[in-house]
């Protein structure tokens, strides 16, 4: 296949015939694509467990209540025990992953420190667990049309409610995402 594509700072859309539960109907973001794999976040998928719960858990001082409504999302099925937060502005945090010039992969705690006292990046998403995908499988599951892919728009993961992140990467591409869903069992 030569030179692979590089698809970090690309949405991943699910096809429909994807047959994983985990990534059924989801849109995610790639973290990080090498030659050694990938890493993404899946950003469409909320789980029943607001921040509030989670800085609680983690024992961190929450005074923001409108962040603390902020719903936790599933971020893929390895790691789920630990928070990925994606955010923007990058910032400097322990350890964070510069994925694009505006969007950082924070694993570390102080930057839930800083948004629990008010001083956090001025957009965060936060999710348990993330997607992986060894040397050559994103490459493999391409192949086979697993995925779409666009290009990604951080505003779509950033400033959209959950259910509309995933129409919206749709349309990035041009693509009505209802006439691809609703095409199964009518008929």
């Amino acid at each position: 296949m030569g030179d692979s594509v590089n698809l970090t700072h690309h949405f991943l859309i699910a096809m429909p015939a994807m047959a994983d539960p985990h990534f059924a109907n989801s849109l995610t973001y790639v973290c990080e694509h090498t030659a050694e794999g990938a890493l993404g976040i899946v950003v469409n998928k909320p789980i029943d467990m607001k921040l509030a719960a989670l800085f609680e858990q983690i024992e961190i001082a929450l005074e923001d209540a409108v962040l603390g409504d902020v719903p936790v999302h599933f971020g893929g099925p390895v790691q789920l025990d630990r928070g990925f937060v994606l955010h923007r502005p990058v910032g400097r945090w322990q350890s964070t992953l510069p994925i694009h010039d505006s969007v950082g992969l924070t694993t570390s705690k102080d930057v839930l420190e800083a948004a629990g006292r008010g001083e956090g990046p001025k957009d965060m998403f936060v999710s348990l667990g993330y997607a992986g995908w060894q040397a050559g499988q994103l490459e493999q599951e391409l192949a086979s049309n697993a995925w779409l892919t666009v290009e990604a728009d951080p505003d779509v993961m950033f400033d959209l409610p959950a259910e509309h992140r995933l129409p919206a990467a749709m349309r990035l591409l041009g693509i009505d995402f209802s006439r691809l869903s609703d095409t199964a069992g009518h008929g």
